[in-house]
């Protein structure tokens, strides 16, 4: 029987059993074209969508034990896509607001607040590094790589009650350590 004639299910199963490049492939013939036409409306930017689409698939196969379809794998892949031009585009609205922020405070700043700025960057950096591996770890995938709680606790294979532990831990630490600096933190 030919890959082209299996479904998408049934491909999926391939790929978590066997690692099936093959299965990978068609899936992927079948979904890419439908993908970038999608992110790239979505995102306005050709290099953008042709990145979260290469995002989505590599994902799909470097987590494949890991997926559990609940509904069909179109559904699956779709929310995948929705799930990456979000993230993206968080992250452009993030960039744009901080650097309309540099801007300004450029333009304002005195010395002594660029000063200020940088040991409150060292500290802060000081006192996340002292915090335990693994409550570093899931510390930084939650506030540097925007992941949820679920994405930190699937990828690290730990609950999602140990994951809301360490977070809880790591801001404790940080807001303790850093209190004497009068500097209102956003978490």
């Amino acid at each position: 029987m030919r890959k082209n004639s299996h479904n998408d299910e049934e491909l999926l199963e391939q790929i978590q059993l066997h690692r099936d490049a093959a299965a990978f492939t068609t899936l992927y013939e079948r979904y890419w074209e439908k993908l970038l036409t999608i992110a790239y409306l979505r995102l306005q930017s050709s290099a953008d969508a042709q990145e979260v689409v290469q995002e989505v698939f590599l994902d799909i196969w470097k987590r494949a034990g890991n997926i559990s379809l609940e509904h069909s794998f179109h559904t699956y892949i779709s929310a995948a896509l929705k799930y990456k031009i979000l993230t993206l585009l968080a992250k452009r609205k993030t960039e744009q607001a901080r650097s309309t922020l540099l801007v300004r405070d450029e333009a304002d700043a005195s010395t002594e607040q660029w000063l200020s700025y940088q040991q409150l960057r060292h500290e802060l950096e000081q006192t996340v590094q002292a915090l335990p591996e693994k409550c570093r770890l899931v510390f930084r995938l939650s506030r540097e790589k925007g992941m949820s709680e679920k994405q930190i606790a699937k990828t690290l294979n730990i609950s999602i009650k140990t994951v809301e532990a360490h977070i809880s831990k790591a801001l404790k630490t940080l807001r303790t350590s850093l209190q004497h600096l009068h500097t209102f933190f956003l978490w």
